[in-house]
């Protein structure tokens, strides 16, 4: 891998970050626009199936084979660079997203929102036609859920241990389903704030429970989701357009304190304007990406063709 490619890496890991802190806004779905989602996957499933093997094997004598051929299918060229980029990124928005969310509200909602209607595109592409009865199914019914939860009004949650573990390891699932806000999830259990405020004050206690909950969440939920990519790929994929259309909702720039949509009434050409930019955002960055593939492909291609002897 080049040194373009992983400085790329790192700075998908900034957006992927940026967007875990924004309410709304999916890391997953970044993942997902970016090309690394399935990578970055199929290595979680890895690095959980190494450190498994490790725990089994090694106190029965078995040795660290399996868990060193684990370990080695892991996309360490991918992982490392984009956990480098996820954790600036994530303090940058932490520090900065939050008062514009608060004092620009509704242009900033139009910005996510028009970011994450063009990333809708990415699942549809990659289920292909023709689209079956089951496709189509699958949409609606994970749209309507999304919308509906969504729509659920805030709650005040004490932060104790217990709960800040739990939420940790529901909200976690945000970083690998896309349409999924682990923030937005957050937000309705009333931990958000807190949570911005740990990673702003350095709160290691706080964070080492939320980190805590993180593991337990990616250790049950990424195996499930790497199976169904496997052997159910369509209709999982069918899902996660479903989720990301519905989860637009939590992202209409004009909405009551209890997530009651509004009528657009006020900043409509502000409003506007950023959710088209959010559009042409994402459908450069897809478009870049497609290149970029397109590019890899030949180049192996090229690689992979016999050289011919040329003749004088």
């Amino acid at each position: 891998m080049s040194v373009r490619e992983r400085v790329g890496h790192v700075f998908r890991g900034a957006a992927i970050g940026v967007a875990e802190a924004v309410p709304g806004v999916s890391g997953g779905t970044i993942a997902l626009v970016t090309g690394v989602y399935e990578r970055l996957i199929a290595s979680a499933g890895h690095l959980i199936s190494a450190v498994r093997y490790a725990v089994t094997d090694v106190p029965r004598k078995q040795g660290w084979a399996r868990s060193r051929e684990q370990f080695r299918q892991v996309h360490w060229g991918v992982i490392i660079p984009l956990a480098l980029g996820m954790l600036p990124g994530l303090l940058l928005a932490a520090r900065l997203l939050e008062p514009m969310l608060e004092e620009h509200p509704e242009q900033t909602r139009g910005l996510f929102f028009g970011l994450v209607l063009a990333s809708v595109l990415v699942p549809v592409s990659m289920i292909g036609r023709p689209w079956r009865g089951r496709d189509v199914f699958a949409v609606v019914a994970a749209g309507v859920a999304a919308f509906v939860l969504t729509g659920l009004p805030s709650a005040s949650i004490d932060p104790n241990p217990v709960v800040v573990l739990l939420a940790a390891a529901v909200a976690v699932c945000a970083l690998v389903l896309p349409g999924v806000s682990g923030s937005f999830l957050l937000l309705t259990v009333g931990l958000y704030e807190p949570t911005i405020e740990a990673v702003n004050d350095r709160d290691v206690g706080y964070l080492a429970v939320f980190a805590l909950g993180m593991l337990v969440g990616l250790t049950l939920f990424v195996k499930l989701l790497q199976y169904l990519l496997e052997h159910h790929r369509r209709v999982t994929l069918a899902v996660m357009t479903g989720v990301i259309v519905g989860s637009l909702r939590a992202l209409w720039p004009w909405q009551t304190e209890d997530r009651g949509l509004l009528a657009p009434d006020g900043n409509v050409l502000s409003v506007a304007l950023l959710l088209v930019l959010g559009v042409v955002i994402v459908t450069a960055m897809v478009v870049l990406e497609q290149r970029r593939l397109r590019r890899a492909a030949v180049d192996v291609t090229q690689e992979e063709s016999p050289q011919l002897p040329t003749h004088h």
